[in-house]
Order: structure tokens, then sequence, then C-alpha cells
């Protein structure tokens, strides 16, 4: 079994490579140049009046708390936390907008982009892969209304962690890590599986997905890169689940036995 597990480990981790490198070599391309560019564009900009006109007053808001938990927390020594809660407010705030934007130019790019990069990917990789459509539009839009859900949900679940200094930049990256995967997979197979093989292969590869979805969100933390990385990931994910898909669709049907 452990043998097992190792083999099927290393198999997923084969497959992510080719994936990314897939993904790599063909950000540039024209297609997807713009695909690339206008979501996060979008994104930002929303979020960025949001910051704009709200910056002041939801510092001030967190500062003020932070300060007081920080002199409880610090009950032993009386000194003025302002200054320390004010600079602790701004990176919170910082640190959470990135999120927003992925997931806003992530919803964007679903509805828009994911089935012009699907094209483009089955063209180059899976041609003769058929496409049985077991998604649909109402599916995509269903799976991001429980993407957005599930973002609050996981938010609202870890806000006792954010009161622990050291896990303020893990707790985004693994709430993020998840909704990533759950908005990119169901667009990137849903032209080409049905609602069984959809089934299957999320089930089958639950891990690598997070995986990819977590290298996502750090991905997005890093200056200029990180407005690639929405265009980049849903490559990366279209071409791994198109090629689980073609593995699956090989596998050998097991006979049945039928009583004499």
């Amino acid at each position: 079994m452990a043998k097992y597990q190792a083999h099927k480990t290393l198999s997923t981790m084969r497959g992510i490579g080719p994936s990314i490198t897939f993904a790599f070599a063909n950000l540039l391309h024209p297609r997807m140049l713009w695909l690339m560019l206008w979501p996060v564009l979008v994104a930002t900009g929303l979020w960025g009046a949001v910051a704009f006109w709200s910056w002041v007053g939801l510092v001030a808001w967190l500062a003020d708390l932070l300060r007081h938990w920080i002199e409880t927390a610090t009950f032993f020594v009386h000194w003025d936390a302002s200054t320390v809660a004010v600079i602790a407010a701004k990176f919170l705030v910082i640190l959470g907008l990135v999120p927003l934007i992925q997931l806003t130019a992530l919803l964007i790019l679903g509805v828009f982009g994911m089935p012009a990069m699907v094209d483009h990917v089955a063209e180059r990789a899976f041609a003769a892969l058929a496409r049985r459509r077991g998604g649909s539009f109402a599916g995509s839009v269903w799976n991001s209304v429980i993407g957005v859900a599930g973002l609050a949900l996981l938010g609202a679940v870890s806000i006792p962690f954010w009161f622990f200094p050291p896990l303020w930049p893990a707790i985004p990256v693994a709430i993020m890590g998840w909704v990533n995967q759950r908005i990119l997979r169901y667009d990137a197979l849903a032209e080409h599986a049905d609602a069984r093989e959809m089934r299957t292969v999320f089930s089958r590869r639950r891990a690598a997905m997070y995986l990819l979805g977590m290298v996502l969100a750090l991905v997005a933390y890093i200056p200029v890169v990180g407005l690639f990385a929405p265009v980049l990931f849903g490559l990366a994910y279209i071409h791994y689940l198109l090629a689980e898909l073609q593995a699956l669709r090989a596998e050998p049907i097991e006979a049945t036995a039928v009583p004499q």
C-alpha cells in the first residue's frame, strides 16, 4: 500500500511539472497576452478604488483592535502599542487585498477567458481528446458561487488564527489554495469530460490541484509576476487535468463476470 501511494505521489508530481512548463511556454502567445492583462487590471482597479475610499477608516479600525489586543497580551509591560498596531494594520489590509484581487481576476477569467484557454491547450496537446461537454455555463457560475461561499466560510473559521502573527502569511495562502483549485478545475474539464469523469479526476487528483492552488496564491504576491499568475496557472490546470482525463479514458475497462 505504501509503495502504491509513493508511486501515485511521484506520478502526480511528474504530471504537474510538464503542465507548468507547457503553461510557461504558451504564456506569451498572442491569444494569451490580452487574457493575461485585462482581468487583473479590472480587478486591481476595482479593489484599488475600494481601498482608496476606505483605507483610512479601515486601517484606523483595525489598528485600534490590534492595539487593544497587543496591550492586553503584553499586560506585564506598560507601553503605547499604537505605532506597531498601525503598521500591522496596514500590512494586514495589503495582505488581504492581494487574494481579493487574484480571486476577482480568476472569476473574470473563468467566465470570459477559460473557454479560449481550453481551446488553445486542446489544439496543441489534446487534439484527439473527445469533447463530451459535461459542464455548462450555469455549472460554471454555480461553481464560482461555491468558491466564493467557501472563501467566506474559511475566512470566518480562520478568524481566531489571525490573532497569532506568525500565521498571518500562511492563512490567506492556505485559503486561496482551496479557492483557486475550486474555481479553475471545473472550467478546465467542462468542455471535454462528462459528469462522471469530472468527479473521478477531481477525486483522484485532489492533493495535486490544491498544491497548484497554493503555488498560485504564493505567486500572486510577487510584484509584476503576480499579474501573469491567473493565466499561467489556468493553462497549467487545463493541461494537467486534460492529461489526467486522457489517462483515465485509456485505462482498461474491467470486465464483469456473467453468471452461468
